[in-house]
C-alpha cells in the first residue's frame, strides 16, 4: 500500500522559515510528479508548487521567490522550503504525488498544519 507521510509543519513568526517533508513508502514502480497544496479555512485547496520527474517546476505566484520545492528521488521524498512566511501562508499543507504501481495513481498525504503569527 502506497502512503505519503508529511512532517515539518508548526508555528512560526511572520518572516520565519519552515521546511516541509513528504516521504512516499510502499510498493511502487516510480514516482512521477510530486507537489504541495494548501487549504486555509474557508478557502479552496490550491496548488503551491509542483515538481515533475522531468521538466519545469511550477509555483503559485504568491510564493514565488519565497518557497522552493525539491525532491530526493533516492529517498522518494519531496521538500518544501518556505522562507519569509506571511500570515496568509497559514494553512494545512498537503503533499501529493502521481505514483506508478500497476497504474498511475494520485496519492495524498494526511496534511500538516502551518501557522504563521503576525
Amino acid at each position: 500500500q502506497v502512503q505519503l507521510v508529511e512532517s515539518g509543519g508548526g508555528l512560526v513568526h511572520a518572516g520565519g522559515s519552515l521546511r516541509l517533508s513528504c516521504a512516499a513508502s510502499g510498493s511502487f514502480v516510480s514516482i512521477k510528479s510530486m507537489g504541495w497544496y494548501r487549504q486555509a479555512p474557508g478557502k479552496q485547496r490550491e496548488l503551491v508548487a509542483l515538481i515533475p520527474s522531468a521538466g519545469n517546476i511550477n509555483y503559485v505566484d504568491s510564493v514565488k521567490g519565497r518557497f522552493t520545492i525539491s525532491r530526493d528521488n533516492a529517498k522518494n521524498t519531496v521538500y518544501l522550503q518556505m522562507n519569509s512566511l506571511k500570515p496568509e501562508d497559514a494553512a494545512i499543507y498537503y503533499c501529493n504525488a502521481v505514483i506508478v504501481t500497476t497504474y498511475n495513481g494520485l496519492y495524498w498525504g494526511q496534511g500538516t498544519q502551518v501557522t504563521v503569527s503576525s
